[in-house]
């Protein structure tokens, strides 16, 4: 029968927290934080309201766990691209990888650390935070010393900035270049990285 249940969601018996998880950062992206819907995810991926909290524990802890995946995503890419041994080069790099990240998936710090979350006591939200920030901290630490999360807030900043404009379309209607995003945030960050004492 034409869409009937069995036509409504993509989930056919398999791993439902995972499809959860995925459908979740969906849902995430567009919605962000504060208006993320369990309902909305539940009907994404085909199953009942119901289906969701017989693996987390209530919204916030769905939420948590939704962003967690994210934050390992987003460390993944980071750290794949950050491999220079010059610490400068790394943190540029790092930057970059971020805007590209955050342009595709819509997705960044402001989702991983998001004031949504705060009463969220989740361990692996916690310890995938650290290892993003760690990306960004360490080699703002070689860099910057003292000054090493001031550095670390300018550069995801700006990185975020540039990542947000060219998921919405405006770094690309009239380019000012033919270089892509995380190019041109490299090279941003590496003059703002340069400038610091």
């Amino acid at each position: 029968m034409p869409g009937g249940p069995r036509q409504r969601g993509r989930y056919h018996h398999g791993d439902l927290p995972s499809a959860l998880l995925d459908a979740g950062l969906e849902q995430l992206a567009t919605a962000g934080p504060a208006r993320f819907s369990v309902a909305e995810v539940a009907r994404r991926v085909g199953v009942s309201t119901a289906a969701p909290y017989r693996h987390f524990t209530d919204r916030d802890g769905f939420l948590a766990a939704v962003a967690a995946r994210a934050a390992e995503r987003l460390a993944a890419a980071v750290s794949a691209e950050s491999t220079a041994d010059d610490p400068r080069d790394r943190l540029a790099t790092a930057t970059g990888a971020y805007a590209a990240f955050v342009a595709e998936h819509r997705i960044g710090f402001d989702v991983v650390f998001s004031p949504a979350l705060r009463g969220a006591r989740d361990a692996d939200l916690a310890t995938a935070g650290r290892a993003v920030m760690a990306l960004f901290l360490e080699p703002a630490r070689e860099i910057a010393g003292d000054r090493a999360l001031e550095l670390t807030e300018q550069v995801v900043a700006l990185a975020h900035g540039y990542g947000t404009l060219d998921a919405d379309g405006f770094l690309t209607a009239d380019r000012v270049t033919a270089d892509p995003t995380a190019v041109r945030v490299r090279r941003a960050a590496r003059a703002l990285i340069d400038g610091t004492r």
